[in-house]
């Protein structure tokens, strides 16, 4: 689809089969190979081990489990759609940043592009190879460091989509220069974030392990170096970039089925599941290793967190946020 400007990824196929590199001596590929595989373990969980210690979560099966529940919940807060961004009739390059499982990658090019785009190609990248192997031929993904200079060409995808990133960039602002950089003229770049902050419109959330978790995971996030606070901040970074008509779209997302309508009872209760099944991988790296908080220490806070989650009367909700911008067309060379 696209030649890599510099050789800084490794494609899954090539990591499953390793005679489909052809271009690397078999030292250095197994070099690579180990630097990707050889996972780290600590406090019961997998982490990955390309860039190790650069991302909080880890990628063990119970990671990718609460992964695939929050693209249920995105897609339910969207109403069954994969995108907000305007892409037009035509859209052949995309490029899906942080893909996790590939869920999203993978339901994009069989649900919006099999009939209308049929050549269109679709990119995964990720430090973990947890995605599948076997996949359509216009579907890759490759392991890649977005914080680091991209390996593709100026002027490359029609969309790039970005989700679930919060805690993971250190310089936005670099990040960005590299989605305006990469992106065609006229093409969109759409982030999705959630917010860490537990807060209520009644005040139930006051006083509670709720109000502490946003207090503690700022802290963390601040401490480690890459803010959890995207989810109100992904806008401006694409203003400075360059990118035009950036439109914000917010949700207050429920976390438990205490709504009385139907649709945002559902929501909250696939919600509140995301925050059973995710608190101990989103907590228990950065207050351990970043915090140096005791692996026991975690484990009651995450049991007081449990129990909150539980509580009826807590009618807590989280702002998560659906952010896209444009970026300009080509203007025609003067005369």
């Amino acid at each position: 689809m696209t030649v890599p400007r510099v050789n800084k990824f490794l494609s899954l196929a090539h990591l499953a089969d390793p005679n489909a590199n052809h271009l690397r001596c078999d030292r250095e590929f197994d070099s690579l190979r180990s630097s990707i595989y050889n996972y780290r373990y600590a406090n019961g969980r997998r982490y990955h081990a390309y860039h190790a210690g650069s991302y909080w979560g880890p990628n063990d099966e119970k990671a990718m489990e609460h992964l695939d529940i929050g693209h249920h919940l995105y897609t339910l807060l969207l109403e069954g759609k994969l995108h907000l961004a305007p892409l037009g009739d035509n859209t052949q390059n995309v490029l899906d940043v942080g893909t996790g499982t590939g869920i999203w990658a993978i339901l994009l090019l069989h649900r919006n592009f099999a009939d209308q785009n049929p050549s269109s190609n679709v990119i995964g990248t990720d430090l973990s190879p947890i995605q599948p192997t076997w996949v359509p031929p216009n579907l890759s993904f490759e392991i890649s460091d977005c914080c680091e200079e991209w390996p593709y060409n100026d002027d490359t995808f029609d969309f790039i989509h970005v989700r679930g990133m919060y805690g993971s960039v250190a310089d936005w602002d670099a990040f960005y220069k590299e989605v305006f950089r990469c992106l065609k003229p006229g093409g969109y770049v759409e982030q999705v974030e959630q917010s860490v902050v537990p807060k209520s419109f009644d005040g139930t959330t006051d006083g509670t392990i709720f109000e502490e978790w946003g207090k503690v995971s700022l802290e963390a996030g601040d401490a480690f170096g890459k803010s959890l606070r995207i989810v109100d901040e992904s806008g401006e970074f694409m203003r400075r970039a360059g990118l035009e008509s950036v439109t914000e779209k917010r949700f207050h997302c429920p976390v438990g089925n205490w709504p009385k309508d139907s649709r945002l009872k559902e929501v909250g209760s696939y919600n509140r599941l995301q925050w059973e099944e995710g608190i101990d991988g989103w907590s228990m790296m950065l207050l351990t290793s970043i915090l140096n908080w005791s692996r026991e220490e975690v484990e009651v806070y995450l049991a007081r967190m449990r129990t909150g989650l539980r509580t009826r009367g807590i009618h807590a909700y989280q702002d998560m946020t659906v952010v896209w911008g444009r970026k300009p067309e080509s203007k025609p060379e003067s005369s």
